[in-house]
């Protein structure tokens, strides 16, 4: 299994989008400031994750994620509760 992720700063609050094929590693990672672009915003919640059968499907969702602001408020506003 592939894992599109969403983890929230503890620092600052400002959220991090990432696919893993082993998300309990890649969580400790980010929290060990193993990652150069979240070191400084460690320790991290993890507050959103989904699950896809081909790592291909699973890049594909983190980028639209990323390049697109409709699917990320769209993201947004389906985790409101989660984000507070």
């Amino acid at each position: 299994m592939y894992y599109v992720y969403v983890l929230k700063s503890l620092i600052d609050g400002s959220l991090y989008i990432g696919y893993s094929s082993n998300l309990k590693r890649r969580f400790e990672e980010h929290n060990k400031k193993m990652n150069i672009s979240t070191r400084y915003k460690a320790p991290f919640k993890l507050i959103y994750y989904e699950a896809y059968a081909s790592e291909s499907d699973a890049e594909y969702r983190e980028k639209n994620l990323k390049r697109f602001s409709q699917a990320y408020n769209q993201l947004k506003k389906r985790i409101a509760n989660s984000l507070i």
